[in-house]
This record gives structure tokens, C-alpha cells and sequence, in this order.
């Protein structure tokens, strides 16, 4: 409509349309059209005041764009239209038609089609989203670079942000996985970091906060839950695909990947954190915000104030896991073993792990609390959780064995030394089993039985078993007569004898 005017206002002035056309306003054609509607409706009377803008559009009409062919296209519109809004690229939909339906026509012809289609596609309207101080935060995760695990392997690390969203003002610290645990520690540092707590953290649906995802009600990890409450923040989960809602932490990222990472070296974990903290105090917090047009350590002064206080009593953070108590009474976190009571074998409990302790619930009632294990494959046994048999098993050792053979006499305690002490094998059973008799004997036959077993050279088990089973603890023990002709061994000759025989002799 400007340059509809301008050539209005130079017709009123007398330039001709040669002369127009030929200062570029507009094409002789229509030059000629605009000055016979104008001589018309009278617009080149200098007295008469110019037309509006609505005025001069009724009159000259839309712009009319000959069509003189018809698209190859358009026959296949619904299915060009159909692949389009699936989000299928152009080459892919030429292809195709070539393939299912035996179009011969141009890619270009293709590529005009798909035009037209995103001409008539509504625009995708947004608006930016505006927080007031202290009021969120923004947390997500990103790549970070690769270095050297303790284990001696390179992995990959990730870069844990938190952004306040109305000062900008970040914290970053790189960990070696997006576990639970992993998550809630980095939530205590960061709010640590800011020594304050905002009224809500925004996040995504990552596994390690949120158990199912959905725009109304997402179910939130119960680890994850019991920080909110401790620390007294809510949990904002962005809906499913939609991760514009936390474009701010986003943009954090993506700034940290591009201003941080590219110019820097790092020799193991700690160093990269050292210079991530740094990095964040004189680089990132003292620039001028893109959008804010502000230093966000400037803003974060004003709005320390506004946020949340740290609870006075740090809360106990935790992760929470699903765990079977198998047939040997433990169940595994972590590659290591914890003892829950043998009746429940073959149930699901609930574990919750912290840095110090593994306590095991079933449902909602607390079985026990164990030390954390430091090393895997450690068992951590509570002897109470055993099935009796087992108790017993473990409960009579060397020791116990010792102290009850004692108890009951002093050739019962050398009958069970000598068991236990045997160097060829393991006898422990044995001398279990002999203290066994007690019960059904008594500890005065038991001795007896004992005294007669060593009177006769035989520490045995079945010794002792017949012993007790004849009643012969219950005779007087004699003293064992050994004939004269058994006290020295037959046959034998001194070693001087042997040395001294002749050595042809032949015997």
C-alpha cells in the first residue's frame, strides 16, 4: 500500500508512467492499471484528499497469479499431504511416488507442492515464559567429555545443571552416570551451591525422577519425593515431548558445550568440576545475559533473598529399589548381600540404600537396617534372620564346641581337643556329635564314656557311640593289661646290630 501511495502522490505531481517505471516504484502494466482506476475514481485531483489504505486495496483486488499449467503433482496431493504432515522429507516422498505410483514428473515439482503445504500449515505460536525470583529452577543433563574412569577405562561423563530461572545463575557439576543416587547428590550440592532452595524445580521425564511419564499426572520416583519434601520444593515435570517448558536450563547447556568444553583439557574428574565451578564464577555469572540483559550474579544478589532457606537438618536422601530375598535369606543392591528373616523367602521388599545404611521394608514395615557394605560381594548377616537349623549350624564352631565339651568334663574336653585337632581331617561333625550325647545321656555317663575311649587309645565318634550304647561307661574301668610278648615289637634289631652284620651274609 506504500508504493501504491508513492505512485499516487507522483501521478498527482504530473511524473508520467514512463518515468515512474523507470525509477523501479513499479512495472509499466501495472502503472497503467493504477492511474485509469485512478482517473476513474478521481484520486489524481490534487484537491481531493488521497484514498486510505482499505481503499486502494478494494479497488485494485487481490493480485492475480496467472496459472497457466497444472502441478504433476496434484493428482498424488493427499498423499504428498499425508507424508508431509508424517514428517517425511521431500526426497524420500519423490522417491516414493516414483516407486508406488508411477510418477514421472521433477523433484522440483515435488518441492512446490510441499510449499504450498507448509504455506497453509497454521504457524506454530509461542510465547516465552517469565518467572519471578526465587520462584524455579531448571535441571537437566548433557554430554560432557570423555576421560578416564578409576577403573581404567575412557567413558563418557554428563554435565548436571541447575539454572535459577529468574537470575540465570547456574550450577554444573560433571558425574560418570544419570543414576538416582547420582541425581539426588547433585540436587544437595547444588542447593548447597546456592544456599538457598527454589519454590519449584522443573525437569524432564528422565528415569532417574520420574517413574511414568504423562502430562497430567506423572508418577514421581519415590527417592525423588522424599527430597522435594525435605527440602520443600516441588517437583514441575514437563510434559512429554515437550521439553521447550525448560528451555532456560536447555540453553544453559548448550552454552556451557560451546563456551566451556571446546577450549579447555582436563585431567580427570576433579579437575574438570575445579574449572566448571570457576568457570561458572568469572565467566558465565559475570557476562550480560542474552536475554535478560543482565550479569547473572548481579540478578542472583537480589533474588538470594527471595528463595527458600536450607533446612536446618539436612535431609536423609535415599533411593528406594524393588528387591527379591532369595533362598540363602539375602538380597542383592548393589553387588553386595543383605540378610532379611528366611520366612520371607521368595517375597519382593523394598530397599532403600543411602550412603550409609541399606534398610529393608516389606511394604510399609521396617525389617532391619543394615551398614552399608564397602566392597562388593560383602554380606552383611543378622544370625536371627537364619531358619533355626542354620542358626545352629553356624552357632556350634570350634569355640562352642570347646567351651561345651569343658563344661561337661576334663577327658570330655581332651576327647573333643583331640577331634579338632586332628591334622588330617576335618572332624568338627565328630565332636559335635559326641557333645550331642549329652542330652540324651547326660554329662556323667558322657565324661565316662570319654575316660574309657581314651583309656583305650580310640578318640572316635563310634567309640564313644557304642560305649554309651552297651553301658559300658557304667563298668569299672581297668587299667588295660598289655602281654609281656607285646611290649616291644617283634622282629626288630638295634641299628648298631644291622650296621654291624656281615654284608654277604644272606638272612
Amino acid at each position: 500500500m506504500f508504493q501504491y501511495r508513492q505512485v499516487l502522490v507522483r501521478l498527482r505531481a504530473g511524473d508520467s508512467v514512463r518515468e515512474l517505471a523507470r525509477s523501479g516504484l513499479m512495472g509499466r502494466d501495472k502503472l497503467a492499471t493504477l492511474r485509469s482506476v485512478a482517473q476513474q475514481r478521481g484520486w489524481l485531483d490534487c484537491q481531493a484528499p488521497l484514498p486510505d489504505d482499505q481503499t486502494i486495496a478494494a479497488a485494485i483486488g487481490p493480485p492475480q497469479r496467472a496459472s497457466s499449467t497444472v502441478s504433476s503433482v496434484q493428482p498424488h496431493r493427499q498423499v504428498v499431504q499425508r507424508w508431509f504432515e508424517a514428517g517425511v522429507q521431500g526426497r524420500a516422498i519423490h522417491a516414493a511416488l516414483k516407486r508406488e505410483h508411477g510418477y514421472g514428473g521433477s523433484y522440483s515439482s515435488v518441492v512446490r507442492m510441499l510449499h504450498q503445504l507448509r504455506d497453509q500449515t497454521p504457524a506454530d505460536v509461542t510465547v516465552r515464559l517469565s518467572f519471578a525470583p526465587g520462584e524455579a529452577a531448571q535441571v537437566d543433563f548433557g554430554a560432557g567429555p570423555i576421560l578416564m574412569h578409576p577403573q581404567g577405562i575412557p567413558r563418557r561423563t554428563w554435565a548436571f545443571v541447575m539454572t535459577l530461572c529468574h537470575s540465570r545463575h547456574q550450577y554444573v557439576e560433571f558425574v560418570w552416570d544419570q543414576s538416582s543416587a547420582t541425581w539426588l547428590g547433585c540436587h544437595r550440592r547444588a542447593f548447597e551451591w546456592f544456599c538457598a532452595v527454589p519454590a519449584r524445580v522443573i525437569i524432564d521425564n528422565a528415569k532417574c525422577a520420574i517413574v511414568k511419564a504423562c502430562r497430567h499426572d506423572p508418577l514421581v520416583q519415590r527417592a525423588y519425593a522424599e527430597c522435594a519434601e525435605g527440602y520443600g520444593f516441588k517437583i514441575d515435570a514437563c510434559a512429554p515431548h515437550d521439553p521447550q517448558k525448560k528451555g532456560i536450563v536447555e540453553s544453559g547447556v548448550k552454552y556451557l558445550k560451546s563456551n566451556f568444553l571446546p577450549t579447555r583439557s582436563f585431567r580427570d574428574l576433579g579437575d574438570l568440576n575445579a574449572q566448571a565451578r570457576a568457570w561458572v564464577m568469572t565467566e558465565a555469572g559475570t557476562r550480560v545475559h542474552g536475554t535478560t540483559r543482565e550479569r547473572p550474579l548481579v540478578l542472583f544478589e537480589s533474588e538470594r533473598a527471595l528463595l527458600q532457606p536450607l533446612p536446618a537438618v539436612a535431609p536423609d536422601l535415599g533411593t528406594w529399589h524393588r528387591v527379591v530375598l532369595h533362598r540363602d535369606c539375602h538380597v542383592v543392591h548393589d553387588r553386595a548381600l543383605y540378610s532379611a528373616p528366611f520366612t520371607l523367602v521368595g517375597k519382593t521388599l523394598w530397599l532403600r540404600a543411602t550412603d550409609s545404611v541399606v534398610a529393608l521394608y516389606e511394604d510399609y514395615r521396617h525389617l532391619y537396617t543394615h551398614a552399608r557394605a564397602q566392597r562388593p560381594g560383602e554380606r552383611k548377616t543378622l544370625p536371627d534372620h537364619l531358619p533355626p537349623h542354620a542358626r545352629a549350624y553356624f552357632e556350634r564352631d570350634r569355640n562352642w564346641c570347646a567351651v561345651q565339651a569343658q563344661a561337661v568334663g576334663p577327658h570330655c574336653a581332651d576327647l573333643v581337643s583331640r577331634l579338632l585337632g586332628d591334622r588330617v581331617a576335618e572332624r568338627l561333625r565328630a565332636a559335635q556329635g559326641v557333645l550331642s550325647f549329652a542330652k540324651r545321656y547326660g554329662n556323667t555317663r558322657l565324661e565316662a564314656a570319654c575316660q574309657r575311649a581314651l583309656a583305650h587309645g580310640s578318640a572316635h565318634y563310634r567309640t564313644v557311640k557304642t560305649i554309651l550304647a552297651s553301658g559300658a561307661d557304667q563298668q569299672i574301668l581297668e587299667q588295660p593289661q598289655t602281654p609281656a610278648a607285646y611290649a616291644r615289637a617283634r622282629f626288630t634289631r638295634s641299628a648298631a646290630d644291622l650296621f654291624a652284620a656281615d654284608p654277604t651274609t644272606v638272612h
